[in-house]
């Protein structure tokens, strides 16, 4: 089976490749019964603390381990070709701190390196709210001395149970009118609750369960960013070119793994050679859309605009279909043994049809690179 791309050579990845490949057939050991239990990956992130790939991305100068964009990519499609569920809930980890890595090395931001030096020093985790908020956000800050009082209710919290840090957003009412706050908070304040209600199709052992936030208090100091409610800001301009290269990994994984047992099951079967050869078309596709979306970051290089958004976006509605159409055919091609709970491709074809969820559903997608076609707002 090919690889997704070559990792990068340099003297920080092999150390950690094999930090990886050591971690990896215990997460395979586990898979089954998270999937089965809907408990959460918590070994895993403990087996991945211990190797500390939480500050994995960090840059060595601020006590991380120096790993690069591309490098992380792969390392999250090898984690899902195992276990689907620690993979997404790594990724939910991994793009917010590369977001500050991103900050750092384009800004010299002081409050993104005070941020990245206590992820490293610490190995701390971060939880962050996904697509439920997208441009509007949901919830009330309201000001009050030295900071805001925060009420919200937050889904699809990945990775929560295991993390000391939530990131997320809540809206305020300013004289220039709302505004979304984007800020951190520790999970152990006083006022937060994790719900313990992730049970669902697919990726259930990533731990998403809602978050609530009653009269949560957030300094001033933990907003890193303020824009308008439900409009497009160049926030977006940052976190998608940096998160949707590292999801797309995570579900390309699952499809790396659909297709080895699909090629497995069609021994001594020339009959679905043509078949195969469709689907490892899917797969080549799935890979060069993939890359193409790493490439495009740069190494967290990128410059950020709208152009790069609605490719980035448009990248990820092309990749997730050929996913999906990867998965669809080896169930074809393994038959009726992958339709038994027991058999890792049936956990595949629930766990690929969480990507539709991630920003931003084909329709919506779509209709943003219609209207940017037209010169028109994205929204």
């Amino acid at each position: 089976m090919e690889t997704a791309r070559k990792l990068v050579d340099n003297d920080v990845n092999p150390d950690w490749v094999h930090r990886l490949q050591a971690l990896l057939p215990a997460f395979a050991d586990r898979a089954p019964a998270h999937d089965r239990d809907g408990s959460f990956v918590q070994q895993n992130y403990a087996d991945l603390k211990a190797a500390r790939f939480f500050s994995a991305g960090i840059p060595q100068e601020l006590g991380g381990g120096g790993v690069d964009y591309a490098t992380l990519a792969d390392f999250i499609t090898q984690m899902a070709q195992v276990c689907g569920s620690t993979a997404l809930a790594f990724v939910m980890h991994t793009h917010p701190v590369l977001l500050n890595v991103y900050k750092f090395k384009n800004a010299q931001d002081a409050k993104a390196r005070a941020t990245l030096s206590k992820i490293a020093a610490g190995e701390l985790i971060i939880a962050g709210t996904g697509a439920n908020d997208w441009l509007q956000s949901n919830g009330r800050a309201e000001p009050v001395e030295a900071g805001y009082r925060v009420t919200a209710h937050k889904r699809f919290v990945s990775g929560c149970p295991g993390g000391q840090v939530l990131v997320t957003s809540a809206v305020t009412t300013t004289l220039a009118g709302d505004q979304v706050l984007h800020f951190s908070v520790p999970l152990t304040a006083p006022g937060i609750a994790v719900q313990n209600n992730w049970d669902t199709l697919g990726m259930r052992g990533s731990g998403s369960h809602d978050v609530v936030l009653r009269d949560v208090f957030v300094p001033d100091d933990a907003i890193v960013a303020r824009r308008p409610v439900a409009q497009w800001h160049g926030v977006w301009d940052l976190i998608l070119p940096v998160a949707m290269p590292l999801i797309v990994s995570c579900y390309l994984g699952l499809a790396e793994q659909a297709a080895v047992l699909a090629t497995q099951a069609c021994q001594d079967k020339p009959e679905s050679a043509r078949d195969l050869g469709a689907l490892r078309n899917q797969l080549r596709l799935a890979r060069l859309v993939r890359n193409t979306m790493v490439e495009q970051c740069d190494d967290l290089c990128f410059k950020p605009g709208i152009g790069n958004s609605d490719s980035i976006l448009a990248y990820k509605t092309l990749a997730t279909n050929a996913i999906q159409a990867v998965v669809a055919q080896a169930a074809n091609l393994v038959g009726g043994a992958g339709f038994f709970r027991h058999h890792v491709l049936e956990r595949i074809q629930r766990d690929v049809r969480a990507a539709h969820f991630h920003p931003l559903p084909e329709a919506q997608q779509a209709q943003i690179s219609g209207r940017i076609a037209l010169g028109l707002s994205p929204v």
